[in-house]
């Protein structure tokens, strides 16, 4: 057994406290990683203020890991002590379900195996990258390219997949008019990935604070949505519209900026229900659609695009002591773009 320091958090009103986790010793395809960064996501904020159902705390969130391999199973393949590796939102999924069988593990039909908040295939809670040290199946353990740095790596395991897929999956690229609702953590990695594919991008923001950013990152437009006059300037301009926003909109004014077969795809997870006025939809045959994250084949794929087109997050690193300050600020809308943990400060 490996015990791990980490930062845990004990209820959903709670600050987080230095704990000691356990960590399995090594199976025969595990692959044991010294944790070196792990970004702080909007997901681990839902999760541990309890807003998207029961939590067994106490809790280590984090699923943006970036570290180094420093012991392997008796018949890992994949991996070697010394390898830059890191891990995402899954540690497992069943590997037989027709999802599983297709390189889509994130949508396996029994559930795949969370980073953290889930149970493992021992019957053991899972407990993410808060954390000095995890534990994973060879088969869901990605490697990082050596010209993006293991700090600027981490939100690529999240932000930069989760992303990716949509982008990939609805065709962005030339030719194609894509918008980027929300200039945050997700949304930048949106802009940049979408302009390396070739695609005209607009950033969609409820104001124009970060327009010098979002055009620096690579998008065309920029417009606020508080001014009602943008809904009415680009009504029916984009093919693909990506929703990074948690939170809750009048979607069927963003519908109305869809073209004819447009699509808006939804990659926020606000914690409320949305409406939908389906005549927004079916005038111009627009769809509404979802998309979480991408399997362990294509987020490999997004790590090796990124890679070959210079593309990483822009950070701000923090010390272990400042989880609590970060939550304040990223539901603030106060970091440009993504949090980073220094493990090292554990």
């Amino acid at each position: 057994m490996i015990i791990a320091k980490a930062r845990a958090v004990d209820g959903p009103d709670k600050t987080f406290r230095a704990a000691e986790i356990k960590r399995r010793d090594l199976d025969l395809h595990d692959v044991l990683i010294e944790i070196k960064y792990a970004g702080i996501c909007h997901s681990d904020i839902h999760t541990a203020h309890g807003e998207w159902g029961p939590v067994n705390y106490p809790l280590v969130p984090g699923h943006e890991v970036a570290g180094i391999v420093t012991d392997v199973g008796a018949e890992v393949t994949k991996y070697k002590v010394g390898d830059r590796v890191g891990v995402g939102c899954m540690v497992d999924s069943c590997g037989e379900c027709v999802n599983c069988r297709k390189g889509e593990e994130q949508y396996c039909l029994k559930g795949n195996v969370p980073t953290y908040a889930g149970v493992d295939k021992y019957g053991e809670p899972t407990q993410g990258g808060y954390s000095t040290h995890i534990v994973v199946t060879e088969d869901f353990v990605v490697r990082i390219p050596d010209n993006i740095e293991l700090d600027a790596a981490a939100p690529l395991l999240c932000a930069g997949i989760t992303t990716y897929s949509p982008l990939n999956h609805w065709g962005a690229g030339p030719g194609k008019k894509v918008a980027v609702v929300g200039m945050g953590g997700l949304g930048h990695m949106a802009v940049k990935i979408a302009h390396a594919m070739g695609a005209e991008v607009t950033v969609l923001s409820q104001t124009l604070s970060k327009r010098e950013d979002g055009l620096q990152f690579g998008a065309e437009n920029y417009y606020s949505t508080s001014d009602p006059k943008t809904f009415d300037k680009l009504a029916g301009s984009f093919d693909l519209i990506i929703n990074t926003v948690s939170a809750k909109l009048d979607m069927d004014a963003y519908f109305g900026l869809l073209t004819l077969d447009g699509t808006l795809v939804n990659v926020g997870a606000p914690a409320e229900p949305l409406s939908v006025n389906v005549f927004s939809l079916i005038g111009h045959r627009r769809s509404f659609a979802g998309s979480m994250i991408g399997g362990i084949r294509e987020t490999q794929e997004m790590l090796e695009f990124c890679s070959k087109h210079n593309i990483v997050p822009k950070i701000e690193v923090i010390s272990a002591d400042q989880i609590d300050e970060a939550y304040k600020r990223v539901l603030a809308s106060d970091v440009k773009y993504r949090f980073v943990i220094d493990i090292s400060t554990m």
